[in-house]
């Protein structure tokens, strides 16, 4: 392998490193030197250093929000892991039906992840949105559904579209 005479393509990638320095890098110094002071106002700071972090730490609510994420995380990934297999093993193998479910299957992801919490805002909603109406006209619930009143229910409705808006993923995988 014979060395290049000039290395001067490497000043290609300089605009690149600027770009990815302050749209990354920058920030990222900006928020743990935020995370070391206390702030009261412009100009108004006063360092403490790791004194939050060890307070955070002792903090019981860390561990129960830590625990709640890791029971949801395993919940999305327990239903849409065989969910995604399922619809991967029962889409059809040629014809013009591969296409027409594969772009079918894709649409959740299309949606850009801030209109999604917004789509089932109005879906479960009790007064007008369809699932929010239909459940509660089934009377199977002893508490109307609310997702706005019941943590348990928001909780459900978060597990839901999470699984409806990854599950594509994972049978396209």
């Amino acid at each position: 392998m014979e060395k290049w005479e000039n290395n001067k393509a490497w000043f290609l990638v300089l605009p690149v490193f600027i770009i990815v320095a302050f749209s990354s890098i920058l920030p990222i110094m900006t928020v743990v030197n935020y995370s070391l002071q206390d702030i009261w106002g412009p100009g108004q700071s006063v360092f403490v250093g790791t004194e939050w972090y060890e307070e955070m730490m002792a903090n019981e609510r860390l561990y129960d929000a830590l625990w709640r994420q890791f029971l949801f995380s395993g919940l999305v990934l327990l239903i849409e892991m065989p969910l995604g297999i399922l619809l991967a093993l029962a889409m059809p193998k040629r014809g013009w039906g591969v296409s027409l479910c594969l772009v079918t299957i894709s649409l959740p992801l299309l949606i850009p992840w801030n209109t999604i919490g917004t789509i089932w805002i109005i879906f479960t909603r009790p007064d007008i949105g369809l699932f929010g109406v239909g459940i509660n006209s089934l009377d199977l619930l002893t508490v109307p559904f609310d997702h706005t009143a019941k943590p348990i229910y928001a909780w459900i409705t978060l597990l839901a579209m999470e699984v409806w808006h990854w599950t594509p993923l994972v049978a396209l995988l």
